[in-house]
């Protein structure tokens, strides 16, 4: 079997050395064939496939691989579609990127064959935050989009994110759609290139403030930004595209006081100060949280490359920063929004919220105090956005997210946005300490004692490669055959799978629909209201183990401990899992 693989993949590897490719992909194509068969089969063993958050993989030659041509087989292709699904009509598009090496050149090759085939093209003339993309396609009526970027991926990788007329990232039928005409690019000559360069308008600075001007429309409290203005916070844009916007977005919503992290302020696509550019991780946040330390700051701040995710450390009474989890950023922000919305009279019933089936059960609570609609969908963004674009017309969306760092607060732009929810996490901290004299970490805990303290933990296993792959999915056929009977203890009383849309009543047999898109995601849950939640990644070689538990809060001074004791729950639950 291995043997007839590489035979396929010699195969498809010498179409490249005779096909029209430049001449330093051939050199290193043949110098793969000639010494690393197995680099040479991660390479070329299958393409590159739209997954959760579109195409993404290691940049270099190769089918497999980001580079100029399976990016260009990838824009043919959504051009091919584009045509079809919009006849008559002069396609218009937007093309932006990140801060990562050859994201320039790539978007530069997107927007030309876009061109060429004929389309209006808005290209951004520097890198710019994913959210500004999904709002130009908004603003300036595009068909569809793209930035190129692998978000918080290592340095190795690039992406390519493709967007539809709502500003979304595309879903069913359009994703499999689009795949079918790209699969259809046989041959690097079916790429059209170099034609049409004045179909390009370039959209610089004037284009930004039009942005700002909407995610300012956004601000609930400026009375208590005025008296606190000069509140100290830190940010890092991590090397990427929040550099500019984000100080900008938080001067104009009034903030006076924002110490940027120098050395991660410099545009560089190797993340020189970070092992990964991912705010989730402690070590990633390190410089800004020492920063804040010695300036003594309220609140830490950090974007992603492309600026979609947000990363948030905040003081306790100790004086040490902590860091955030996802949930808990989305808790605060939408408890802000929703409490706001109630004091200025805004909330008549006809509003609601959205989070992913991952995210914590503590956003449901808080939108059933506020009497506002909490929706559950899959992960990725582009499920909330769906159900924003079900719903216009109907009722009003005021926020939501998912735990793995994305918040989207208004409907503007149809994908999480770190510009916004940076300066709605700075008004917050102002609004806390002007109305309640407290921080935003004192006002978090406070919340856990309102709604009971939820807890949630992650585990991802990573197992690189094809056999990797196909290891990830022999563990979900495994689970599915075999769920486990009890958690930590306690019997698991419901399964949902996302794959068949049923959930099982463990304890009557009793099967109901699921009303939800299909996914390859598996739920359990216990009689103690423990939730674990199984998901392949759609876009990284990894497997992903979402805990949440929950204990009741009497007061704040029960805190550390209700803490240790929830964390040493889930620790539990990973054992009993064996995944540790």
């Amino acid at each position: 079997m291995a043997n007839e693989l590489e035979q396929l993949v010699l195969k498809k590897a010498q179409s490249w050395l005779d096909g029209h490719y430049d001449e330093a992909t051939k050199k290193q194509v043949k110098y793969l064939m000639d010494n690393d068969m197995k680099e040479l089969v991660e390479s070329f063993y299958k393409d590159l496939e739209f997954g959760t958050g579109g195409l993404r993989g290691i940049m270099g030659v190769g089918s497999n691989r980001m580079n100029v041509y399976t990016v260009g087989a990838a824009t043919q292709g959504l051009s091919n579609y584009l045509k079809k699904n919009f006849a008559g009509e002069r396609v218009r598009v937007a093309v932006a990127h990140d801060s990562r090496n050859n994201s320039r050149m790539f978007a530069e090759r997107v927007a030309d064959i876009f061109a060429s085939n004929g389309f209006q093209v808005f290209l951004f003339d520097a890198l710019r935050p994913t959210p500004e993309l999904s709002f130009a396609i908004r603003e300036l009526k595009c068909h569809s989009g793209v930035v190129v970027t692998a978000s918080h991926n290592p340095k190795e990788y690039n992406g390519y994110k493709a967007y539809w007329t709502d500003g979304a990232q595309v879903t069913e039928p359009h994703d499999k759609n689009i795949i079918a005409e790209v699969a259809k690019i046989t041959d690097v000559d079916m790429i059209e290139t170099g034609k049409n360069p004045e179909n390009i308008t370039i959209l610089d600075e004037k284009f930004d403030e039009i942005y700002l001007n909407k995610v300012h429309e956004l601000s609930l409290s400026p009375e208590s930004v005025k008296k606190h203005h000069d509140m100290k916070i830190v940010y890092s844009p991590m090397h990427g595209a929040g550099v500019r916007l984000v100080p900008a977005s938080l001067k104009k919503f009034g903030f006076t006081n924002v110490i940027m992290v120098k050395e991660q302020a410099v545009i560089d696509g190797d993340f020189p100060t970070v092992e990964s550019p991912n705010p989730e991780e402690r070590k990633t946040m390190a410089m800004a949280i020492d920063l804040a330390a010695k300036e003594g700051a309220d609140l830490v701040l950090a974007t992603d490359p492309d600026s979609d995710r947000i990363g948030v450390a905040l003081r306790n009474k100790k004086g040490e920063y902590v860091l955030l989890n996802g949930n808990q950023t989305l808790v605060l922000l939408l408890s802000y929004q929703l409490t706001r919305w109630a004091e200025r009279g805004e909330l008549d019933g006809n509003q609601y919220v959205v989070k992913t089936i991952v995210t914590s059960q503590m956003a449901n609570a808080v939108a059933e105090h506020f009497k506002v609609k909490c929706y559950d969908c899959l992960t990725g963004f582009k499920y909330i956005a769906k159900i924003i674009r079900e719903n216009e017309g109907k009722a009003k969306y005021i926020g939501g997210g998912e735990e793995s760092f994305g918040y989207l607060a208004g409907d503007y732009v149809r994908d999480k946005d770190a510009v916004s929810a940076c300066s709605l996490a700075a008004e917050a901290a102002a609004w806390a300490m002007d109305t309640m004299g407290l921080t935003l970490y004192e006002w978090l805990q406070e919340l856990y004692v309102k709604y009971g303290f939820y807890r949630e933990g992650l585990v991802s296993v990573v197992r690189k490669g094809k056999e990797g792959a196909e290891l990830i999915q022999k563990m979900m056929v495994d689970f599915r055959a075999n769920p486990p009977k009890a958690i930590l203890g306690s019997e698991v009383v419901k399964i949902n799978d996302f794959q068949t849309l049923e959930t099982l009543d463990v304890k009557t047999g009793a099967k109901t629909a699921i009303e939800q898109d299909r996914s390859n995601v598996l739920q359990w849950f216990t009689a103690d209201g423990t939730a674990v939640s199984v998901r392949p990644s759609g876009t990284e070689p990894k497997i992903k183990f979402y805990f949440g538990v929950k204990a009741p809060l009497a007061s704040v001074a029960d805190f550390d401990k209700t803490l240790a004791e929830l964390d040493a729950k889930i620790e539990g639950i990973k054992k009993d899992l064996k995944l540790e």
